[in-house]
């Protein structure tokens, strides 16, 4: 049986400074949120494995998720960040490279002032480096980037990319062009895969309905297909407007319609794939 795979969550010890995103509407948030707080989720919900995923731009934050992936057999990978435009990035990789469970990288393109970042020279030099020490780069962006992410990935025919959050598209607004059609041209790219993770959150905290992500999984169904797809729950985050469990039931019903394998795919044979994990693993 194919295990199942949560391929995005954070962990973080909350302070104000690093975490000012986290504003008085997603106030609940404003605590620490570490293993012992997810296992018991994870296990309500029979997922089997977690990829943790970076919140702050510094290696130490790195560093931590790694150590932290040590101790605990259920975090399967981490997505960590590097400084990618930096000439010691070679060096930098080079330390890490003996963990093995370190299996992506990610910069929180959205967050840059400049639309075009992911378009620096530098940056795209960083970025040919991954390929050489076998890690994947997740795409964290606004719906808004996607005409520079397709520039983007063209560059890198060869490298691995998983876009987070399905590019976070106007859910509250229930906008749903020019997204779709920029999320077919990023799909047409066979190194491309998708999260379906982050949703809830684009849909309005409070006001969300089920049938207001419909279109939005519609698309990446038809524009990836099962087997680039890859089940996220984004928590803790997903709380403010979702439980860990409502939202892994919502994800199973809007892919029912699917073979078992193809369910399969998506709650965890992609991201073991992509990720490089060992879905048999040691329970804790």
């Amino acid at each position: 049986m194919v295990a199942q795979i949560d391929s995005h969550h954070h962990f973080w010890r909350y302070n104000p400074e690093e975490y000012s995103w986290i504003d008085d509407s997603m106030a609940l948030l404003r605590r620490d949120f570490l293993p012992e707080d997810l296992r018991p989720e994870i296990q309500r919900a029979g997922i089997d494995g977690v990829i943790s995923v970076q919140a702050r731009q510094n290696l130490e934050e790195t560093r931590w998720l790694l150590a932290l992936a040590a101790n605990h057999s259920f975090i399967r990978g981490v997505v960590g960040w590097v400084p990618l435009t930096d000439i010691k990035l070679p060096q930098v990789l080079q330390s890490l490279a003996g963990n093995e469970k370190l299996k992506s990288i990610r910069h929180v393109l959205q967050g840059e002032p400049d639309d075009r970042y992911m378009l620096r020279s530098d940056f795209n030099r960083g970025i040919d480096l991954l390929q050489e020490f076998n890690l994947a780069y997740d795409i964290l962006i606004f719906e808004r980037h996607l005409p520079y992410v397709l520039e983007f990935v063209k560059q890198h025919p060869q490298q691995v990319f998983v876009l987070d959050h399905v590019a976070k598209p106007r859910i509250r607004d229930r906008i749903v062009s020019p997204w779709r059609e920029n999320v077919r041209e990023l799909a047409k790219f066979p190194n491309v895969y998708c999260k379906i993770s982050g949703m809830v959150t684009e849909a309005g905290y409070t006001t969300w309905k089920e049938e207001d992500l419909a279109p939005y999984f519609d698309t990446v169904l038809e524009a990836f297909g099962p087997s680039r797809l890859l089940f996220g729950s984004d928590w803790p985050v997903c709380l403010v407007a979702a439980s860990y469990g409502s939202w892994l039931a919502l994800v199973k019903r809007q892919i029912a319609m699917l073979t078992d394998s193809e369910q399969s795919a998506i709650l965890g044979g992609t991201a073991a794939r992509v990720y490089r994990i060992d879905t048999v693993g040691d329970k804790e």
